[in-house]
């Protein structure tokens, strides 16, 4: 099975009726792969994809998002697991020394 018989089943399964061009979204993932961190691949496409979905865009909608999207992560410049400068100079606690095993989620 290939990509484009996977995308057609998913597609089924999922009951989407659009077509998408794989090599937008694929380029886009692997540019915010390698430009701001891995994971930000499926987050990309999956937003790219959410966005399209959200605005009812067309294909040349869908591609000028991908565009505005792409641009953005070839301008990142903030390297995987830096800091975010707004937090940069925030004090972090030491709560080490405490106990957080019964702690609930809120």
């Amino acid at each position: 099975m290939n990509l484009h018989d996977w995308i057609d089943e998913l597609s089924d399964v999922l009951d989407v009726d659009q077509e998408m061009d794989e090599g937008l979204v694929l380029d886009l993932a692997r540019i915010a792969a390698h430009r701001v961190e891995r994971p930000a691949a499926p987050v990309t496409a999956y937003l790219l994809g959410y966005a399209a979905g959200a605005s009812g865009a067309d294909p040349e909608q869908v591609e000028r998002l991908a565009a505005r999207a792409q641009q953005l992560a070839e301008a990142w410049d903030r390297p995987a697991g830096a800091p975010d400068p707004d937090d940069i100079d925030d004090p972090v606690p030491d709560d080490s020394g405490v106990d957080h095993a019964g702690d609930a989620l809120d």
